[in-house]
């Protein structure tokens, strides 16, 4: 019998980990290009947003990351005549980012990175108790 299957949910707790963890990258990347004008593609960078799902599989209920996708609402212009990538008029598109917002996302998916992994070590200690007991 493996580990796995003497410690209940624990498939589920870990790609709740892994799904937390990818969008505190995403978060973390936001930060890091909130005041990135100029992309690859021409534009400001545009905020990357996550979408979740859950998922069914051999021993329950999992999630996972469904979709990242761009923020295409539009950021704010601003005047700023001397940056280099200021239009005709001296304006500047910023981009979407808002890293208040973006603050926010990261604490939430931290506690909730921190929860699942709290279940994870508690389902653990259990199984280890259980396999004591059956000596």
């Amino acid at each position: 019998m493996s580990m796995m299957n003497l410690i209940p949910g624990i498939q589920s707790t870990g790609s709740a980990l892994d799904a937390y963890r990818q969008q505190l990258e995403i978060v973390a990347q936001n930060i890091a290009n909130a005041q990135t004008t100029r992309t690859e593609s021409g534009g400001p960078y545009q905020r990357q947003q996550i979408s979740f799902e859950s998922y069914l599989h051999d021993t329950g209920t999992g999630i996972r990351i469904s979709e990242i996708a761009p923020d295409t609402r539009p950021g704010p212009m601003v005047r700023q005549p001397d940056h280099p990538h200021a239009n005709a008029e001296g304006m500047v598109q910023m981009t979407n980012v808002n890293v208040a917002l973006e603050m926010v996302d990261m604490i939430t998916a931290s506690r909730a990175y921190e929860a699942n992994l709290s279940v994870a070590k508690t389902s653990r200690d259990l199984a280890q108790k259980a396999l004591e007991i059956g000596r």
